[in-house]
């Protein structure tokens, strides 16, 4: 599908969108844009979180474009404007994490590396960050760098200890029950969901501007996760908090972690980080999960870091020209 535009969500100028082939067929959408500069500092690819989508990383595509980048951004299979594995859309599920490591791989080979200029840094949130962590460890990485906002490093508010979890969701799996829901999954989508007491977002404004898209798009919407997607997030989580898995890391990471996270375990990332030969952590103290999505405040706080860490990341100047 296209890209989806609202009054307060317009899509960026000089876009390209189209559609790879993924592992068994299934369509991957992705979206790129050239530097806003003549001085051009390589790109920076985007890996939304489960749930997300192209459209809610507008905002940000034109911070990093202004500050000298191209920018490409997939979407996940199973979610965004991307093929579904389901008959019911709304179920999120995967059969494997490693189908979603391959879909990396695909997108940089078919898509970053013939189009985009080099250098290339990640730039991927929550579950996208468990994905490129695992990037981070092969031969011949893509990525000069990696900036990873609240990853999915242990999910919190589980009922039981994770592996627990797994074996409960795993053993599910393997009696063909992969593909039903966690309990409270939808049945179709809810348009009037509230901003009080959301755990995403403490702005309201990007909180309002996010769900119009969902709702001038349903289409765009994934609910809660199936027992397979758990049993593959489990495992992912399992592999990379192993003790020797920081030692195989080859690409310096910066990680951010959310002051007020209920979605994934803060403590999870300060841990982690403290195992890093090469990199940082950062909490964004009063930050709920979807750090880009936050408060002004806070998003400052994360393009300083962020300016900080990425060679060459620097605001447009005033009167350098500007590229359509």
């Amino acid at each position: 599908m296209d890209l989806v535009a609202t009054p307060k969500n317009p899509i960026p100028l000089g876009v390209s969108v189209g559609f790879l082939k993924g592992k068994g067929g299934v369509p991957l959408r992705f979206a790129r844009w050239r530097s806003a500069l003549k001085e051009r500092h390589g790109t920076v690819c985007i890996f939304p979180g489960r749930s997300e989508f192209i459209e809610k990383y507008f905002e940000v595509v034109g911070e990093l474009r202004r500050r000298g980048f191209a920018v490409a951004v997939l979407d996940w299979r199973g979610q965004g404007g991307s093929g579904r594995l389901l008959r019911n859309s709304l179920k999120g599920h995967v059969k494997s994490f490693s189908d979603y490591e391959d879909d990396v791989a695909r997108f940089m080979n078919e898509v970053a590396l013939p189009d985009c200029p080099p250098p290339y840094y990640a730039l991927a949130h929550s579950m996208g960050g468990t994905v490129l962590l695992k990037a981070a460890t092969m031969r011949g990485c893509w990525f000069s760098r990696m900036v990873l906002t609240a990853p999915m490093l242990e999910i919190a508010g589980l009922p039981m200890p994770p592996a627990a979890v797994s074996g409960i969701a795993t053993g599910l799996s393997l009696c063909g029950l992969g593909r039903l829901a966690v309990p409270g999954g939808m049945k179709e989508y809810v348009a009037n969901q509230t901003f009080e007491g959301n755990p995403l977002t403490g702005d309201h404004e990007r909180f309002l501007r996010n769900l119009s898209v969902a709702n001038a798009a349903p289409a765009l919407a994934v609910g809660p996760p199936t027992l397979g997607w758990v049993r593959g997030a489990l495992s992912a989580m399992a592999a990379v908090n192993s003790d020797r898995f920081p030692d195989r890391l080859r690409v310096p990471v910066l990680m951010l972690a959310a002051g007020d996270d209920r979605i994934v375990s803060s403590k999870a990332t300060e841990s982690f980080a403290d195992r890093l030969k090469v990199g940082a952590q950062i909490l964004l103290r009063g930050s709920r999960h979807e750090i880009l999505q936050e408060r002004d405040l806070i998003r400052e706080q994360f393009w300083a870091a962020f300016d900080a860490f990425v060679p060459s990341a620097v605001a447009s100047k005033l009167g350098e020209p500007i590229v359509a």
